[in-house]
């Protein structure tokens, strides 16, 4: 039996002008230049989350935020910088992506979506999103007494 052992980048090759022929060009400029991501980090403080998304460049009017009781989305635009109409004037690098944007979030636990309290300062939204008191961590104190103690909220112990 002979085998033919080919050309591992000829064949990777051949598969991405299949892909490309079935989907379109997903590398063309238009794409990569406006499709983009802010940073986000959500943090858990037991009674509350803490949703951080850096969105530098991004002003307050071209930012919609919208928060349910198990998620959160933040959409907006970041406009490129107007070109400068100074003579000789010309951008060397910029590695900025620019364009429109949007990130859901799907959180853990409910929220009180309109208990929300936002942050926008130096390009960094900070979201405090606090929990239903159902979600919250609960102790129960047991009594071997055959009495019920209520429960109380984590940290209150």
């Amino acid at each position: 039996m002979i085998r033919r052992y080919l050309d591992p980048i000829t064949e990777i090759n051949a598969i991405r002008r299949q892909i490309n022929d079935a989907f379109g060009d997903l590398t063309s400029e238009a794409l990569t230049k406006t499709d983009w991501a802010p940073a986000i980090r959500l943090v858990d403080h037991g009674h509350e989350f803490v949703l951080t998304a850096h969105l530098v460049g991004v002003t307050a009017a071209d930012l919609d935020v919208q928060v349910t009781a198990d998620s959160v989305s933040v959409a907006g635009v970041r406009k490129a910088p107007e070109a400068s109409a100074e003579e000789g004037t010309q951008v060397l690098y910029d590695d900025t992506r620019y364009g429109s944007f949007q990130r859901m979030v799907n959180l853990p636990d409910a929220v009180q979506n309109d208990k929300v309290v936002a942050d926008f300062t130096h390009g960094v939204l900070t979201l405090t999103l606090p929990k239903v008191v159902e979600a919250r961590n609960k102790v129960v104190k047991i009594s071997l007494g055959g009495t019920e103690a209520p429960a109380i909220e984590a940290g209150e112990a």
